[in-house]
């Protein structure tokens, strides 16, 4: 979030750059380890091996006296999480990249309205239309009666519904915690969420896959890291369009590297879903506040 320091918008539009960059990296590598793994198992590996990352944060950790109720978001919170992340891991290697990348934008349209219900947020008529074109979005995406809807393309939708949850949980959390700590606490949660679901369905990963795993715990954390420098640089309204170009990396990728079709539904729908998420991002910001997360901000 913008902090009042000088903006430096250049800068922030590189960062924004390769976090756009680091996030599609993660997706080919899923896509390319392939459905081996059940989705449970393969989100639990990255999410443990992303431990060591925590390392920086454990003096703010051990500082942090959390109350009961705080543990208890917590652990929701990682719960959601979890479950939306062994979603978006099934997904991944059953939808084009392209697809799984334009729904992803839901999760912002999803936030606006929990916020709605669950924080006291006002839903201005504006932002009731931008939802509503949101939602457009992935009826064009999807096309339901024309095309076959596969559990990849639902495992999507419910995917974006528990990270919008997450998302809630952490707002409420940044509150009261350090923003290292909610970060942290995530990790940690949704490990702990994990196990349960991938212990059941163990199987064995080989070299490559663990390799595989660990590169895509270091892209996202990176990701996540230098989404965090272009919010120190410049505010939401000059990243967030940058986000688009997500979608544009991810057709070109799964028409190169996986030999995806490209489809132009697809590209309509989710650029009509980011500007949607474009728009309610703007008006927060003239309204001074930030409910509403920027698209990448649900990833892994």
């Amino acid at each position: 979030m913008y902090n009042g320091t000088p903006q430096r918008p250049v800068l922030a539009i590189f960062w924004m750059l390769m976090t756009g960059l680091f996030f599609i990296l993660v997706t080919a590598l899923v896509k390319y380890m392939g459905p081996r793994l059940p989705a449970a198992e393969a989100a639990f590996l990255r999410y443990a091996m992303g431990l060591i990352f925590l390392i920086p944060v454990l003096g703010p950790l051990r500082e942090a006296n959390l109350s009961r109720r705080q543990w208890t978001l917590f652990s929701l919170r990682g719960f959601f999480h979890a479950l939306g992340v062994i979603l978006w891991f099934y997904a991944m290697t059953r939808i084009p990249i392209a697809e799984v990348t334009a729904m992803n934008y839901l999760a912002p349209i999803y936030v606006t309205i929990l916020a709605a219900l669950f924080l006291g947020e006002k839903l201005a008529l504006r932002r009731i239309i931008a939802v509503l074109m949101g939602l457009l979005g992935a009826v064009v995406i999807l096309r339901p009666g024309f095309r076959e809807v596969s559990s990849g393309h639902l495992a999507m939708l419910f995917a974006a519904v528990v990270f919008a949850g997450s998302y809630i949980l952490a707002k409420v959390l940044a509150d009261e915690v350090k923003p290292s700590v909610v970060v942290a606490m995530l990790s940690v949660f949704v490990t702990l969420g994990l196990a349960p679901f991938a212990i059941p369905v163990w199987i064995t990963p080989t070299p490559e896959e663990l390799a595989i795993l660990l590169a895509v715990a270091f892209c996202a954390t990176a990701g996540h890291y230098t989404m965090t420098l272009a919010y120190a640089a410049a505010p939401l309204t000059v990243t967030q369009p940058v986000t688009f170009l997500q979608l544009v990396w991810a057709t070109l990728l799964g028409v190169v590297a996986f030999a995806e079709p490209v489809d132009i539904w697809v590209v309509v729908g989710g650029t009509v879903i980011l500007s949607s998420v474009t728009f309610i991002t703007w008006r927060e910001a003239m309204l001074n506040r930030q409910i509403t997360p920027t698209s990448t901000a649900t990833k892994l």
